[in-house]
């Protein structure tokens, strides 16, 4: 009996030498992960290319250069007239009778009623917004992937930084400072 005792507990001994050292590894790449200050030192161009790249990126910044890309070749979009109305329709208008309101909300029953009927057709006739919508559809993904990659690669460890966060946790953990899982 004595035996197996000891060799389980050479075996608990051994398993706890490596929980600690995975703890050890887990620590270090986490602490090197969001370093950023050294990745600014040994970088200092690609840490703030990355964080202005994706900061780019989650403020919608490729939708407002399209847009404007979209702008310089079309051209501006046309103004809303101050008047709407051809000279027929206000004629038609005042045939209507005199209560404003009556007339407002006639006009704007049935002008929705008008809109969704024929909404089918504007669309199809929009080349604009069906190219839009094609190339946000299209580029969405290509978009989510390069935000993931550039937020990924800022708050990645490097080795350098890896190694020396190790270095400081076991000298912590051999001074004393250190949980030590149980020990």
């Amino acid at each position: 009996m004595g035996a197996r005792t000891d060799a389980a507990r050479a075996e608990v001994l051994a398993s706890r030498k490596a929980l600690a050292g995975e703890v050890e590894r887990l620590e270090a790449s986490g602490r090197s992960a969001v370093d950023i200050p050294a990745k600014v030192r040994k970088a200092p161009a690609r840490t703030a290319g990355m964080a202005a790249g994706a900061a780019f990126i989650i403020a919608g910044g490729p939708g407002r250069v399209a847009r404007r890309v979209k702008r310089a070749v079309v051209g501006p979009e046309e103004p809303l007239p101050k008047s709407m109305l051809p000279p027929e329709v206000d004629k038609r208008l005042r045939k209507m009778g005199t209560d404003g309101e009556k007339i407002r909300g006639t006009i704007e029953r049935e002008f929705a009623e008008y809109l969704e009927a024929h909404q089918g057709e504007r669309d199809k006739r929009d080349l604009g917004a069906v190219v839009a919508l094609l190339l946000s559809g299209l580029s969405r993904p290509f978009l989510q992937q390069a935000s993931r990659r550039m937020v990924g690669r800022l708050f990645a460890g490097d080795n350098d930084t890896f190694e020396n966060a190790v270095q400081r946790i076991r000298a912590r953990r051999e001074a004393g400072k250190g949980s030590d899982l149980g020990h």
